[in-house]
């Protein structure tokens, strides 16, 4: 037996990792599915080896499990009993141990992410060989633990102390670690952009280890915690309680412009996808911008609501498979289909389209700044007197937005599009776009940013 080969599956978007360990014996485990377990299958079958177990570190809040998914197709589920888990698996409690054939699997209680939370440890014989770290202990950082409940936060956080000192970092220097938390996950606190780790390495480098004592580490880890999209809330019961199970994903409707017309006025929400530029030339008045790419689900999930039906207008070259599949990974079902034949449909009836400029950095010096970057951005540099207002807070915020002509600003522009196309629903026509992000304008300008 040459021993268990662990391969990583990045969702770039979300920022999180899964895993599909081949067992050497024709069978495979899986860590932490998302919904669409395509590419998990994908990997599978040139190796011969069958997915025959699923494992959940926690209740997820950022995505869907696809734990089910994998269960439809002959899988076992584990995950902590603790969660409270409504739908058929095999709930596991602190030290409780699975039989690989050889390998053995244990799960260790590590609450402080989540209350139930699990690790688990691969070992080989008595060899541990991979710590499957879920959002506990994460690439130089630790997750967060504010998504449960605000008067839970610091209880949490002084839990995960206790869970990373007395659990995890007993463990070999070398044992490799694999988290499921990473960069560009909300659910983390700030990290780097590396997947995998291991103790040793994270004992001497993760600055938050590095606290004294369990009082400074929780207050370095909450003085770092930021926003979150607000569908984190309702995602930890929708696992709990169990998705639907598709077997196949759905494909979008083609609605026409009657259609769209008549559920845009009954309720639904116009989300464009096509790209920045095409959006600025010509769009449905009231249409939100989301262009598609790996964040877009992320930013779905912030300005959109779950129980909002949705209607898409997509370029014809865009992936609408993969556009579904975001949308169904963070639990949003309600999609009512994409408008056949896009703005060209609608401008062939006759019906209004709404533009917005695309400036350059040079142009700038003109009108005011809205940067709607994350905070930790902003305050890592930014255009000197640029007002900073969250893309996610922008909604309930156009107050605080100046009156005049405003230039949105992000990093590339797919924010500032988000943003300003959020403006122009509101009533906003004096709104223009900038063509890249504050290092475009450093650039431009021969000046420095603000910190």
């Amino acid at each position: 037996m040459a021993g268990p080969v662990v391969m990583a599956l990045v969702d770039e978007g979300l920022g999180n990792s899964s895993y599909l360990i081949d067992l050497d014996d024709g069978r495979a485990l899986v860590v932490d599915p998302p919904r669409d377990p395509t590419r998990h299958l994908a990997l599978a079958a040139p190796r011969g080896v069958t997915i025959r177990h699923t494992a959940e570190t926690h209740l997820h809040a950022d995505f869907v499990t696809g734990s089910r998914e994998l269960a439809s197709r002959g899988a076992t589920v584990l995950g902590p009993a603790a969660a409270g888990i409504e739908w058929p698996h095999r709930g596991l409690n602190d030290g409780d141990e699975i039989d690989l054939g050889g390998l053995r699997l244990t799960a260790l209680a590590t609450p402080g992410h989540t209350p139930e939370h699990l690790a688990y440890l691969l070992c080989d014989g008595d060899m541990p060989t991979a710590l499957f770290s879920g959002g506990s202990l994460l690439v130089g950082s630790v997750a967060r633990t504010d998504l449960i409940a605000t008067d839970q936060t610091e209880t949490l956080a002084r839990a995960l102390w206790r869970s990373i000192a007395e659990r995890l970092l007993v463990l070999p220097d070398d044992l490799a670690v694999y988290p499921t938390h990473g960069a560009g996950s909300f659910c983390s606190a700030p990290a780097g952009g590396e997947r995998t780790t291991t103790i040793g390495r994270e004992r001497a480098t993760n600055p938050l280890l590095a606290a004294p004592d369990e009082d400074t580490f929780v207050v370095r880890l909450l003085a770092g915690l930021g926003s979150y999209p607000p569908y984190f809330a309702e995602l930890r019961e929708v696992n709990r309680r169990g998705a639907r199970v598709y077997g196949k994903f759905p494909t979008l409707a083609r609605l026409d412009v009657a259609t769209t017309q008549r559920l845009a006025a009954g309720g639904a929400v116009l989300v464009d996808v096509r790209p920045v530029d095409r959006f600025a030339a010509g769009h449905i008045p009231g249409a939100l911008s989301i262009p598609l790419r790996p964040q877009f689900a992320s930013w779905l999930g912030w300005l959109v609501r779950r129980d909002q039906p949705i209607v898409f207008v997509v370029d014809d070259g865009q992936d609408r498979v993969q556009l579904v599949s975001q949308c169904l990974t963070i639990g949003y079902e309600h999609l009512a289909g994409e408008l056949a034949g896009g703005v060209d449909a609608w401008t062939a009836e006759g019906q209004p389209v709404g533009m917005i400029p695309l400036v350059t950095p040079a142009a700038m010096d003109r009108h005011q700044v809205l940067d709607v970057r994350q905070t930790a951005e902003y305050t890592a540099g930014h255009v000197p007197g640029a007002v900073h207002l969250e893309l996610g807070s922008l909604p309930a915020g156009l107050d605080a937005v100046p009156t005049g002509p405003i230039t949105l600003m992000c990093g590339h522009g797919e924010r500032a599009m988000t943003g300003a196309s959020i403006l122009a629903a509101a009533g906003r026509d004096d709104v223009s776009v900038l063509v890249g992000g504050p290092e475009d304008w450093a650039r431009a300008a021969g000046a420095r940013l603000a910190s």
